[in-house]
């Protein structure tokens, strides 16, 4: 960190350092995969929701929603506003559902319901899901970082990424979750202070900003028409819903959160504390984009350089002829994840820059550091105890569980390696999550829906589902005599489409089978009365 001023890279190495004391300092404590994994089911709900919120408020939130508000407008938003309606179904199903099967996993009860099938599934669809966020995220912070450092973002993830290993594998769960709270106080205080930065540099202020923003349509929540097509309001509210529905009922993340509590109504009020936390906080980063929109069309010669930066990154060894050509058909869209490390490049003053950027590898470490708990937790009791060795000692639990966390960190910071040159943070990790979240979710609800649907009808239906979820996902590819077989639907659907294929299909089944059974009885009672 060559380029930082003392005082900045002095704040950012206090709180490296401070992170990783506080997995020391839990460490005392983990004596049990139970204190691992669970943290002992002492942890206070308000601590518990706003660990899940920060958990919510990655850096894909830091940097990715202002870019998005910067290269089109509010529509993501609608994402947040789902949140309330998922949050009521997670509290009074599924919190009260797991809490009353006490299993640390989320998926083990899916073996019980349709056999080690499902429960593998699941399994491999969150490890998944987990490596394109923690992949995402580790490739987020690292493109902030490296506008302020010069380095390269591949050694970016790999300092960052040894950090977290470090405190998430000595801390377990309770130091992920006290960390959480303290990361979860500091980017919200980052994302106001940048905020305040951004309207007190603007010539004009907010009057300048609301014009702006009324003028270019960047307050819109998108199209109210059914149009499913585009990115409308309806695409983003569907997709949000059974997101958060898929993250706070399935999600390893939060529901090993919930065991972490006193009572089904601590681990309730934490859902909730979350809601009310991220929903205005979400805003403001939707605010700031449009600020930051305000600010650099004020602002040309700032923008101009935001562009070419773009365009190098684009075109790497091409001629400054070539990369200024290529600047110009840049869109706002193109180079809106560049935007926000800008401003704090040029902007921040000293001091303040050091708390930023605090704050945004705090964004990225409690979402990967959660993912590397949860990951290691369902990898040991649903890979290696369902598969390998049941009985384990306490020490040979703690020992896989160490290793575990550690191969997924791992994993995550070559993931996010390999997503660098990606357009969008936000739109690649939605992206990746709906196509491994999308089956999960469907086999999950029509397990505790439809009681009276076997193996059978869910194997099928979770076949058709994920194959349903790939011609989503690939079609678009498809071009000349087979062009007519693409995807007409937003990428966003294949969530929503995906889930709905397996429940309403598995649904289906079960109603075919149920009726063909009664056949031979009804057919019985013909003939006597004849």
């Amino acid at each position: 960190m060559k380029s930082l001023p003392l005082i900045d890279l002095i704040i950012v190495i206090a709180y490296l350092v401070g992170m990783v004391a506080v997995g020391i300092y839990f460490s005392r404590k983990n004596t049990s995969a139970d204190q691992f994994t669970k943290a002992s089911g002492k942890i206070p709900g308000w601590a518990i929701g706003i660990s899940i919120y920060a958990t919510f408020l990655s850096s894909n939130t830091f940097l990715g929603v202002p870019g998005k508000a910067f290269g089109s407008n509010w529509n993501s938003f609608v994402f947040s506003l789902s949140m309330p309606l998922a949050a009521w179904f997670a509290t009074k199903y599924f919190i009260p559902f797991y809490r009353g099967t006490g299993e640390v996993s989320a998926y083990t009860h899916l073996e019980h319901r349709f056999g080690p099938w499902a429960r593998t599934y699941a399994v491999a669809c969150f490890l998944l899901t987990q490596l394109a966020r923690m992949g995402s995220i580790f490739f987020g912070i690292a493109l902030s970082l490296q506008a302020l450092t010069g380095y390269p973002m591949s050694t970016i993830m790999i300092v960052v990424g040894i950090c977290i290993v470090l405190y998430t594998v000595m801390g377990g769960m309770e130091a992920v979750i006290w960390t959480e709270v303290v990361q979860g106080v500091i980017k919200t205080i980052g994302a106001f202070v940048i905020l305040y930065l951004v309207v007190s540099g603007l010539d004009g202020g907010v009057s300048k900003i609301i014009d702006m923003g009324v003028a270019e349509d960047k307050f819109s929540l998108g199209t109210f028409a059914p149009d499913f097509v585009q990115s409308s309001f309806w695409v983003i509210l569907f997709y949000g819903f059974f997101m958060n529905l898929n993250n706070f009922g399935m999600d390893q993340n939060y529901v090993q959160r919930y065991h972490t509590t006193g009572s089904v109504k601590e681990a309730a009020s934490s859902i909730w504390l979350c809601v009310y936390l991220y929903l205005p906080v979400s805003l403001i980063f939707f605010v700031l984009g449009t600020c930051l929109y305000a600010y650099y069309q004020s602002n040309p010669e700032l923008l101009q350089v935001i562009k070419m930066t773009a365009a190098a990154e684009r075109l790497p060894g091409g001629t400054p002829e070539a990369i200024r050509q290529l600047a110009a058909t840049l869109t706002p869209a193109d180079y809106g994840d560049k935007v926000m490390p800008n401003f704090m490049v040029t902007k921040v003053p000293v001091g303040l820059l050091g708390l930023i950027i605090a704050a945004i590898m705090s964004a990225a470490m409690s979402t990967i550091s959660s993912g590397m708990n949860a990951s290691a937790t369902v990898f040991s009791v649903d890979i290696y105890q369902r598969y390998i060795k049941s009985d384990l000692s306490e020490k040979q639990s703690m020992r896989l569980l160490y290793i575990a966390t550690t191969g997924f960190g791992l994993l995550g910071m070559v993931t996010g390696i390999a997503m660098i040159g990606v357009k969008s943070v936000l739109d690649i990790w939605w992206l990746l999550s709906g196509i491994f979240a999308g089956g999960m979710l469907g086999l999950f609800l029509l397990g505790i829906i439809s009681k009276n649907t076997k193996n059978t009808e869910a194997l099928t239906a979770t076949i058709i589902g994920v194959l349903v979820i790939v011609w989503m996902t690939f079609s678009p590819k498809l071009s000349g005599e087979y062009a007519y077989l693409r995807n007409p639907l937003h990428q966003n659907m294949i969530m929503v489409v995906g889930t709905l294929s397996i429940f309403l299909i598995g649904i289906l089944l079960t109603k075919i089978k149920g009726k063909g059974k009664t056949l031979p009885d009804e057919a019985q009672e013909v003939v006597g009365h004849s």
